[in-house]
């Protein structure tokens, strides 16, 4: 019996340089861990190029802070990456290697995101959500400033909407962590299926990957090995194509539940027959 083609489809470069020996880290530590291929991006908050996009998020004094750490912000240049990563790609390394950016949307910023990805060439671009309404609703900080101020169905209402958008925006081929907004194990009190639905339509029209982001399961200690069963299944039966995704931020945590999240695919699609 032939090993299943394992990917890890999201992992970050953010922590460390951009460098070869750093990137080769990540390969052997994907090697390791039986991955064939893996898909390898930063957020757009370590390029120069994307600073401009980020002003609104500066309006609160805790994410001022946050994106003037220019230890980790702002401090490389996209054309600096993409000749890196092209140097990887001509390596003999066993496995496959494809380069990326994680962009973070938001409306207001769709025509410059557009401007400024259209002068260079990626193997695939991950639309994100996130902050709502120029507030991070997925950091430390994000209780105070967003939890514990707005209902929960305003938040999850808003961030499917600004999901959808993501979609229709024709700019990305991939749907970063689709449900990572219940990572504090907070829900709204209305069924989501019908958004899960709606937001499957979107993706199949635009031929775009959703992942299975196991980020939420080992780093934020969320039950869920990826999407939600209820939200795999919607994905599943609709046909979408779901790419297994870490989420790593550093060479050790590639391929976190990987092999897990491959084999929740597997049986739900045997449940549901497909």
């Amino acid at each position: 019996m032939s090993s299943p083609y394992l990917i890890d489809g999201h992992m970050h470069l953010e922590y460390g340089p951009l460098n070869k020996e750093y990137v080769l880290e990540f390969v052997e530590a994907a090697r390791k861990k039986g991955l064939s291929e893996i898909q390898i991006l930063d957020h757009t908050h370590r390029f120069i190029e994307f600073e401009e996009m980020y002003e609104p998020l500066k309006k609160y004094e805790v994410q001022k802070v946050w994106l003037e750490n220019r230890k980790m912000k702002f401090k490389d240049h996209l054309k600096d990456y993409i000749e890196l990563m092209k140097k990887i790609q001509e390596m003999d390394l066993g496995i496959r290697v494809k380069y990326g950016l994680e962009i973070c949307y938001t409306p207001e910023s769709e025509e410059f995101i557009r401007n400024v990805v259209k002068d260079y060439e990626f193997d695939f671009l991950v639309g994100a959500i996130h902050s709502i309404d120029g507030i991070l609703y997925d950091m430390s900080f994000s209780k105070e400033l967003l939890w514990d101020v707005y209902d929960a169905n305003h938040i999850y209402e808003r961030y499917y909407d600004l999901l959808m958008k993501v979609v229709d925006s024709n700019i990305f081929t991939q749907l970063a962590h689709p449900d990572t907004i219940k990572m504090f194990d907070i829900y709204p009190d209305y069924d989501l299926n019908d958004t899960y639905h709606l937001l499957s339509k979107k993706l199949k029209e635009k031929k775009m990957k959703a992942e299975c982001n196991t980020g939420c399961h080992y780093r934020y200690d969320h039950k869920d090995i990826g999407l939600s069963d209820e939200l795999l299944k919607i994905f599943i039966e609709e046909d979408i194509e779901i790419i297994t995704a870490s989420d790593a931020h550093k060479p050790e945590d590639v391929g976190s539940y990987i092999k897990e999240a491959n084999e929740r695919i597997i049986k739900m699609k045997e449940k549901t027959n497909v």
